[in-house]
């Protein structure tokens, strides 16, 4: 783990945009994704660790991510602050449509703690990202969650779970991210 000035926890695609998809949302991979971020926020504020809040957007599409339709806000339940970190970005990762590289460097954050939604997309790319532009990665993949992919054009499905699992291995032995568990970041809940 890194020194609590220089590590900031970057939550990403928390928003209510998924819940819209109410289908895809039930059989998510890993229901207690929410509350394992809800736990890391908990705990960087406890620390001293700034909170990133990044939600994705995608104006002018008339869907659950078009910000006309009032879904690109984080979940209630997480309760970002006011003086916390937030961007909307319209690329996968969160990176390269925002400032959030800048605003993190005039912290002094040099490693980042990357929790949230769609394992294998935003959540990977960014932290794929993060890692390309030095900052140290530990993703937390208990507090991140996707849905499986259906199979098309004859491919065989892959499941969220399977989906998550790979993810890890990429990360972790490509040397991309530390992958860790919530429980490594915040110790055992009382």
């Amino acid at each position: 783990m890194h020194d609590a000035h220089t590590t900031a926890l970057l939550v990403i695609d928390a928003q209510e945009s998924f819940r819209q998809r109410a289908d895809e949302w039930a059989d998510t991979a890993n229901p207690d994704a929410v509350d394992n971020i809800a736990r890391l926020v908990d705990h960087a504020r406890r620390v001293g660790h700034p909170v990133a809040w990044i939600t994705h957007a995608e104006p002018g599409t008339g869907g659950v991510f078009d910000p006309a339709l009032g879904f690109v806000r984080v979940f209630e339940e997480l309760e970002p602050r006011a003086d916390e970190i937030a961007v909307t970005k319209t690329t996968v990762n969160a990176f390269t449509s925002t400032d959030l590289e800048r605003r993190l460097r005039d912290l002094g954050v040099s490693a980042v703690v990357v929790c949230g939604i769609r394992t294998e997309q935003c959540c990977e790319t960014t932290a794929r990202v993060a890692s390309d532009l030095g900052f140290a990665v530990e993703f937390v993949t208990d507090a991140t969650t996707t849905s499986a992919i259906t199979a098309n054009d004859g491919l065989a499905a892959v499941s969220g779970d399977e989906i998550m699992r790979r993810t890890e291995s990429i990360l972790a032995a490509r040397g991309f991210a530390t992958v860790v568990r919530t429980v490594d970041r915040v110790g055992v809940s009382a």
